[in-house]
């Protein structure tokens, strides 16, 4: 089969979405298929097949030519400035679609809801759809307009995006959820017919993270100080923010520990604000994107995600293949990534207090967090492999087209 692996996206880029496109590419062509990966260039201003070099440079005048005229016919959806901008990305993105053409492909296989809901109208009859999400755009940009914007035209922009949601898990043939909790929410507040929807995980090349987790690493911690760690991007929706107050409270109770920050994004030096000015001073270390995170967590004492929007994310899964104990929020698909007290511990969202107490708890209970960490591995190694999780991509690609003959 020839398949085309899209996402609305930048690619290609730190976290979940590109790792999975680049794995599941990897396994395809093991298995004898022609894979190709498709998304936005650098700083949205090109579409582009990134493992071909083929690349589409967006014409600015056209798409502001083409938005204004939409606006003419929709005033007051453009009120909102977001709204605005996601329009003319899609209608960038649909012509570099068009003019990199997608005639040639047997499968399409989307990575959001917005590629979705742009290459279903362009897509030719005779090619499949699917789409798998990596989480609910919707709900990431309500939050966003709401409560980190306060835009007085939310309530246009968070109309304009459940729309975007329901319209994009609708548009595939088959669309691929990681867990029951965004079936769920894809079928109660989005009207997403239950029948559309298929649930498995995304599976992790675990042979690999294990090698990668052997490499030494230029950091370490100083003898008997404990470390916890976090890793991701650095935006709200992550909860950094009710770890650092967590971690406040906790150098009150206990001495010996280090956090390590590690990822980037738009709230880092918010972050390191909060915590000089929570005293935090070298307990809290940021350290930026790295490529050696399987190593860090080799060294690692406590994992900790404190989300107050997710998903499946890629670092519990990476976590638990370490052998660490995780601390999660209740969060979205959290709860079924974690078994409370076998592999695991999870506590309410948004709490800090109570994130405070179980991080202590771990630190000062040295046999519980071991044994947290080692039912977390083995129950890793064979829930999340990628071989099982390829296997049910493939029969989802051979259903849809057998609908198509």
């Amino acid at each position: 089969m020839k398949i085309l692996l899209a996402t609305f996206w930048e690619v290609p880029h730190v976290g979940g979405v590109w790792n999975y496109m680049q794995q599941l590419k990897k396994e395809l062509e093991a298995l004898g298929h022609e894979v190709d990966l498709l998304g936005h260039g650098a700083g949205n201003e090109s579409v582009h097949i990134v493992n071909k070099n083929q690349e589409f440079i967006k014409d600015e005048l056209s798409l502001v030519t083409k938005l204004a005229q939409k606006e003419k016919n929709q005033p007051l959806l453009y009120k909102d400035e977001v709204v605005k901008f996601y329009e003319k990305q899609r209608l960038g993105y649909m012509e570099g679609i068009t003019n990199l053409g997608i005639d040639q492909y047997d499968i399409i296989h989307t990575q959001d809801v917005v590629s979705t809901a742009c290459i279903s109208p362009l897509k030719p009859e005779k090619t499949a759809l699917v789409a798998t999400i990596h989480g609910c755009v919707a709900h990431e940009l309500n939050h966003y307009v709401k409560n980190t914007l306060k835009s007085s035209t939310a309530d246009i922009a968070c109309k304009y995006f459940n729309e975007l949601e329901h319209t994009g898990a609708m548009s595939a043939d088959c669309t691929v959820v990681a867990n029951n909790w965004l079936k769920n929410i894809l079928i109660k507040e989005f009207q997403v017919q239950e029948q559309k929807l298929t649930v498995f995980h995304y599976g992790y090349d675990i042979d690999s993270f294990l090698q990668r987790m052997q490499n030494p690493s230029t950091l370490r911690s100083r003898v008997g100080q404990q470390v916890i760690i976090y890793t991701g991007r650095l935006v709200e929706i992550k909860g950094i923010h009710h770890l650092l107050s967590a971690l406040s409270e906790l150098k009150k109770l206990k001495k010996g520990w280090v956090c390590w920050i590690v990822g980037d994004g738009d709230k880092k030096a918010e972050l390191k604000a909060q915590s000089r000015a929570l005293g935090l001073g070298k307990r809290v270390v940021f350290l930026g994107n790295r490529n050696d995170v399987p190593s860090l967590l080799s060294l690692a004492n406590i994992f900790v995600l404190p989300s107050l929007i997710e998903n499946q994310p890629l670092s519990v899964i990476e976590a638990q293949l370490a052998g660490k104990p995780v601390i999660v929020s209740d969060a979205g698909g959290l709860p079924e990534m974690v078994q409370h007290g076998s592999t695991g511990v999870i506590y309410p969202a948004g709490d800090p207090n109570s994130l405070c107490k179980n991080i202590y708890n771990l630190l000062i209970n040295p046999e519980y967090r071991d044994s947290l960490g080692a039912k977390a591995q083995e129950w890793a190694l064979n829930h999340w492999s990628q071989k099982k999780a390829v296997d049910k991509v493939l029969n989802v690609y051979e259903k849809v087209l057998s609908h198509r003959k």
